[in-house]
């Protein structure tokens, strides 16, 4: 039976600190460099093969260099990078069980580690202290062999044994410098990550990212399933022809050329992206084409959420939406209400036309619009009102508003790829936390503007806030009952370090959503909602240092304490 890793105990953050110069700064970067290394290697096919020879390794180096025009420090970076890219699918191919996990020992925290060493390297005390833990439970829950310790030596013995037939190492660039060559003498599959700081000291490392490597598996059908091309594969589909030809026709008269105008407009398309990626991630061929069927139920998946932005901005009063005045304001109330309307109808007009399980789908979107309407009602009732609210009950208007859009755009596709009962509960969960994840950024993004907290919305940062304010609870009561002085619960919110905590039960669900994952059978679908949850969420904080370090200060528990 499969036990899921336990969740580490909470601990104050720790200070940020610079990443190497050797590393690109930002994981947009770094993420972005990994793929464009991808696409050179596919583009040389069989003239890059491994294992490569320190020659050849510094020569592909050299061409990926000047092509992308990258900062001379980079070079180490990009080799490792390269060689981890060449041994891929072999990699892959090997079994968890005959894989070794090398982590290195300055990921513990310093004095504080409470673990002992013997010949072998660390022996982990399970504190929750620091991301040993989570990686050491993880990896040996799938087969690994797991190592903290540093030294080449250790782990030739451990190759010359015949039991460990793939490495996957975390460490500095210099130590894997000087691995390189027994692994090139060994020719075994291995993958690299690089810590962000060489000091030797409580150093960091992209969680996410190790996540992945550790996971990676020729059972996973999408491993190199291109998720950005993906997205603007969806994008297309919003343009005004392409969605006249999904409908069936040009729009007959003002009433739903207002709606496809709103239907077109600017917009993330995550929802009818998660779509397609549950469809593909269950297909024995996730490559092919997308059916213009499939296209029927992504399009009805955002006609859903964009209708409820129309009503949501109107009940909200809110004037804009993308950037441009919101719809009742340019049509009016009545235009704009029944544009919502006829979407809410065009989209279950599409469920019917897909075809496939048809009652099953109209059913899973029909019980999806039921608890996003019980959310927003419960928030309008709550204006009424205004008591101050907990975090508690801020994140569960979170988990009946924004979770079951997710919830319906993944369960739809599932359903028509003909998912059975399992796939359907893991993904229910998948989505009760992603969505709750999903709206603490918009929290965190929207605290910037201060425009939640000037609309008077429920909001976690003034929540947690309350809970935390102590002798300083009036300042931010009277402002969730009657608002009051900006600057001053601003102060409130500063000083009750309500913006850390919210980043940490950010990462707490976004954790959460990836840890209900080995409940599913289906590698290709357990791997592409991985992904998935670094893909909607890398642009979700301003720097790479509160990332990390938010991610690696062990303060993961999965909210329990607010939105069990």
């Amino acid at each position: 039976m499969l036990r899921m890793p336990s969740l580490p105990k909470p601990v104050p953050l720790q200070r940020a600190r610079a990443p190497q110069e050797t590393i690109p700064a930002t994981s947009r970067e770094r993420e972005r460099l990994r793929d464009a290394i991808r696409d050179y290697v596919a583009e040389c096919g069989g003239a890059i093969l491994p294992p490569l020879v320190i020659d050849e390794l510094r020569l592909h180096t050299g061409i990926l260099m000047g092509r992308l025009g990258l900062n001379p420090n980079y070079r180490n970076y990009v080799g490792v990078l390269l060689n981890n890219e060449v041994w891929r699918e072999q990699l892959a191919a090997v079994p968890f069980e005959r894989r070794l996990l090398l982590l290195p020992k300055c990921l513990r925290v310093g004095e504080r580690c409470p673990a002992p060493f013997d010949e072998f390297g660390l022996l982990c005390k399970q504190c929750g202290l620091c991301t040993i833990q989570d990686l050491q439970e993880e990896a040996e829950r799938l087969g690994y062999a797991v190592l903290v310790a540093e030294g080449s030596a250790l782990v030739m013995a451990l190759i010359q044994t015949g039991r460990i037939e793939a490495i996957v190492g975390v460490s500095c660039l210099s130590v894997l410098e000087k691995a390189f060559p027994h692994m090139e003498a060994a020719a075994i599959p291995g993958a690299a990550i690089p810590l962000l700081q060489d000091d030797c000291k409580e150093t960091t490392v992209d969680i996410e990212w190790v996540w992945d490597v550790i996971h990676l598996t020729s059972d996973d059908r999408t491993r190199r399933m291109d998720l950005d091309a993906l997205r603007k594969e969806v994008e297309g589909w919003f343009s005004r022809e392409s969605l006249d030809e999904i409908f069936g026709g040009a729009a007959e008269g003002p009433a739903e050329e207002a709606a496809r105008e709103w239907l077109a407009k600017a917009g993330k398309r995550w929802r009818p992206f998660l779509t397609i990626c549950a469809w593909r991630a269950l297909q024995e061929d996730p490559d092919r084409p997308a059916p213009d069927a499939l296209k029927k139920v992504a399009v009805a998946v955002e006609c859903f959420h964009k209708a409820s932005l129309v009503h949501d901005d109107i009940e909200d009063d809110d004037a804009d939406r993308y950037g441009e005045p919101a719809l009742h304001l340019t049509h009016g109330v009545p235009i704009a209400l029944n544009a919502g309307d006829l979407l809410i109808g065009e989209g279950y007009r599409l469920l019917a036309a897909a075809g496939g399980n048809t009652a099953e789908m109209i059913r899973i979107a029909a019980e999806g619009h039921r608890q996003l309407c019980l959310g927003q009602g419960a928030e309008l009732d709550w204006r009424r009102h205004r008591t101050p609210l907990t975090a508690f009950e801020v994140v569960d208007i979170f988990r009946r508003k924004t979770a079951p859009a997710f919830e319906v755009a993944l369960r739809l596709g599932a359903a028509y790829a003909g998912a059975g009962a399992e796939v359907h509960e893991v993904l229910s969960k998948y989505s009760d936390a992603l969505g709750i994840a999903y709206q603490i950024r918009d929290d965190l993004e929207d605290f910037e503007s201060k425009s939640d907290l000037l609309a008077a919305r429920p909001v976690l940062p003034l929540a947690l806030a309350y809970e935390r304010a102590r002798d300083r609870k009036p300042v931010v009561e009277q402002f969730w009952r009657e608002g009051g002085r900006l600057d001053e619960v601003l102060g409130v919110i500063q000083g009750s370090n309500a913006i850390e905590r919210c980043r940490e039960l950010l990462e707490a669900h976004k954790e959460q959503a990836i840890r209900v994952l080995p409940a599913l059978r289906s590698a290709s679908l357990k791997g592409l909602l991985r992904r998935v949850i670094g893909k909607i969420f890398t642009l979700e904080v301003q720097g790479w240092c509160s990332e990390f370090e938010t991610r690696n200060a062990a303060s993961r528990e999965t909210g329990a304490e607010v939105a069990s």
